[in-house]
């Protein structure tokens, strides 16, 4: 079954509601992820499934995607989330934070510059770091792009795997 992702944005989301409580559907998740075919490849902890891209098949862009169970009447609610895998989207976060703190310095000593009746220098470089970042937008959505049949590929699993859990309903 494939699926059509949705176009890009920051970690894309789905939500699919069951009519099984969180506790046995993740238990009965648990039971499937002991599946030699899965080992590595899914991973739970608490409410939360993780699936991978098997590390033979990873690309820098490839995603992993998190799937969070919650508790609703008469059943349970997963949300997924696809986003890059933890130690980029880490580096990307880092890299935006920093972008960030040095406008926020380069506004602050710009201004300091111009009521002191100094040119303010400093503030050309907010424009560049504005540019870096938009550039980091467009990077990680072009990654996104090209790692669309890896979260298609993951979708799947997922679903194929939730199937065989709600099988014993």
């Amino acid at each position: 079954m494939s699926h059509s992702i949705q176009p890009p944005a920051m970690q894309p989301t789905f939500r699919k509601e069951v009519a099984v409580g969180p506790e046995e559907l993740m238990q009965r998740i648990r039971q499937r992820i002991k599946n030699p075919d899965l080992r590595g490849l899914v991973a739970s902890a608490g409410y939360c499934v993780d699936l991978h891209i098997p590390p033979d098949q990873q690309r820098f862009w490839s995603p992993h995607l998190n799937v969070h169970i919650s508790s609703r009447p008469g059943g349970s609610e997963l949300l997924g989330r696809f986003s890059p895998r933890p130690e980029i989207w880490t580096m990307f976060m880092a890299i935006y934070f920093v972008a960030a703190f040095f406008v926020f310095v380069a506004a602050i000593y710009g201004y300091v510059q111009w009521f002191l009746g100094e040119v303010p220098w400093a503030l050309v470089v907010i424009p560049i770091l504005a540019l870096v970042i938009a550039l980091l937008h467009i990077a990680s959505l072009a990654g996104q792009r090209l790692s669309s049949d890896q979260m298609a590929m993951l979708r799947d699993r997922f679903d194929a795997l939730l199937s065989s859990a709600l099988q014993d309903s």
